[in-house]
This record gives C-alpha cells, sequence and structure tokens, in this order.
C-alpha cells in the first residue's frame, strides 16, 4: 500500500504552507526528498517559511505543480529546522532525487568551497507527516 509519504517523496515538486501569526495560510512550492521517515527541503534561512516555522511548526503538504497548484491533497505536519549536525544528509538527499537541477542549485555552494570563501548560509526543513 502506498503511504502519503511515499506519494509526497515521489511527487516533484509539494505545497508547503506555513501560517502567519494571525493564521493566515503562505504556500510555497518546494523540492523534498525523504530522509527515513521525513522529507528534507532546502532553503535560504532568512526565508519567511523559517521565520513562520520557527513561530509555529504546524504546517500543510500536499503535491503540487513548479507553479504550485494542487495535484493532490495536503496533509497534516509537522516542520522543524534541522540543527547544523543534520544538513548532512540534505543535499544528497536533493541531487539522488532531482540530479543535475539539484547540482546546479547547490553550484554556488560548491565553488564557494573551491575558492575557500567564506560558506553561503542554507537551512534545511524536516517535515513529519501526523499520524
Amino acid at each position: 500500500m502506498t503511504t502519503p509519504l511515499d506519494l509526497l517523496a515521489r511527487a516533484p515538486y509539494v505545497r508547503l504552507t506555513t501560517f502567519r501569526r494571525d493564521g493566515t495560510p503562505v504556500q510555497t512550492p518546494v523540492w523534498a526528498a525523504r530522509v527515513g521517515d521525513e522529507l528534507v527541503v532546502w532553503t535560504n534561512p532568512l526565508a519567511g517559511k523559517v521565520k513562520r516555522i520557527r513561530r509555529n511548526r504546524q504546517v500543510l503538504i500536499g503535491p503540487c505543480t513548479m507553479r504550485g497548484e494542487p495535484r493532490g491533497r495536503a496533509v497534516e505536519a509537522t516542520a522543524r529546522i534541522l540543527s547544523a549536525d543534520e544538513l548532512g544528509a540534505v543535499r544528497p538527499a536533493l541531487v539522488g532525487k532531482y540530479g543535475w537541477a539539484a547540482r546546479l542549485a547547490f553550484a554556488p555552494y560548491t565553488f564557494d568551497a573551491l575558492l575557500r570563501r567564506p560558506p553561503r548560509p542554507f537551512a534545511a526543513l524536516a517535515v513529519t507527516l501526523a499520524e
């Protein structure tokens, strides 16, 4: 039997819905890859979704198009910001799923390392589906 986690892990894009302080939903299409029983999402640490998740970890997540148009039912989930120790699994998971497109997205980070520049900040989220 296919679980919601399996379906979301196979979706090319997922729509992550976070909530503002007043409860207004904010929907963002993102890449997500499965790591264990969670979906991981790579993002800018200054992104609004990171700020909103710091305040409210409850999210909705569902399959969507690149433009964020829903392609299935959203499910309730809990998101958390990964610690520095947990970030190592994010890049391989996304490259494994998205291939050259993910490598291209990570290229500036790779060049910074090769040129011994200070690393660019990035954050990752782990999303756990509600039971």
